[in-house]
């Protein structure tokens, strides 16, 4: 199967692509490349891509990872000359992250990390497609005592017994994946280590700090903290993620994990009044026993990314933060699960 195009563009695969960051990161690839979107929607929403649907060179197909995945056998993939080109790129985000409904899905996402993760890298293998790991910061494991940001040559501990191992130690059971399968197959895998990301199209209602804080302030609820006054966090905006991804997958040679964040420390209480004054909201900030996918994380240290690829965070918190409302207050009403308080 070709590893480059024989046609005009490229093939890709994006699984999750229905997903936060999935969804931009498909809008981004159409630019020069064919993107097929691979979600089940199970935290992720058709909203998302409803844009890019009539788009010739974008296609969306219904599946999960954890089954096998044959591109060929979709009619709906024809246009796109499969079985002749193959797939030239598989970025794989498909797993869930649903901080209010974490035990729902816990099964889901220890098989997305293990049965998912394998089914992917047996797919680019076969294709003999370059592979993209959205891995996440918690591979580090808790924010360090002394604060230092984490380097990619650091090893993270944490007890992987609790309700939260199916997802900090599957992202690290999956980079063990991608390793593997580069040692064994020759594979070209690329590991991107996201730390906190917001911006539009997130799930609303569903435990993410930053759409449920501008959703209470404009409703006048109370603005939940999943912490105390302490509870600190890095905040990236979600293009600066996309582009961290592209800068890293268009290296001509693996560097080794990349972390894809932002460096900036911030309270959430901080965010939260931010949010209030965006919105003229007269609501308070009250704090809360912390959700099992909630918790305080580490910074990372952006020298390697930064020297590998040029890529720096663009997007400041003020700019974000103003788009993230304006789409939340755009569709709240359409977006907002009907169980929703």
């Amino acid at each position: 199967m070709p590893s480059a195009p024989i046609f005009d563009r490229r093939n890709v695969l994006v699984t999750g692509g229905a997903g936060f960051i999935g969804s931009f990161l498909c809008e981004r690839l159409l630019r020069d490349s064919k993107v097929i979107c691979l979600d089940n929607f199970s935290t992720s929403q058709q909203s998302n891509i409803s844009h890019l649907l009539k788009n010739p060179d974008f296609e969306f197909i219904r599946a999960d990872v954890n089954a096998p995945v044959d591109l060929a056998a979709y009619p709906e993939l024809e246009r796109f000359k499969v079985r002749l080109q193959g797939v030239q790129e598989v970025y794989h985000l498909a797993c869930p992250t649903s901080p209010k409904n974490f035990d729902r899905f816990r099964k889901d996402t220890l098989r997305s990390n293990s049965i998912g993760m394998s089914n992917m890298l047996e797919l680019a293998v076969g294709y003999g497609a370059k592979f993209f790991q959205a891995s996440s910061s918690v591979v580090y494991g808790l924010r360090p005592e002394d604060g230092h940001p984490f380097r990619e040559d650091e090893y993270g501990s944490f007890d992987h017994l609790t309700p939260r191992g199916c997802y900090d130690e599957g992202k690290r059971f999956a980079e063990t994946s991608c390793a593997t399968y580069h040692d064994v197959h020759g594979l070209d895998v690329r590991i991107g280590r996201i730390f906190r990301t917001y911006g539009p199209r997130q799930p609303l209602s569903d435990g993410h700090m930053i759409p449920d804080f501008v959703l209470d302030a404009i409703d006048g609820r109370d603005l939940v903290i999943y912490g105390d006054d302490s509870f600190r966090s890095s905040l990236i905006y979600v293009s600066d993620v996309v582009d961290g991804i592209m800068r890293l997958m268009s290296l001509p040679e693996d560097p080794g994990p990349l972390n894809i964040g932002s460096d900036y420390d911030i309270k959430l209480s901080d965010v939260a009044a931010k949010i209030m004054e965006m919105t003229g909201s007269q609501s308070n900030v009250v704090y809360r026993e912390r959700l099992p996918f909630m918790r305080e994380l580490g910074l990372p240290d952006l020298t390697k990314i930064k020297e590998r690829t040029g890529w720096i965070p663009l997007v400041s918190l003020e700019q974000g933060l103003k788009k993230t409302v304006e789409y939340t207050v755009a569709y709240k009403d359409i977006l907002r699960p009907p169980f929703a308080l």
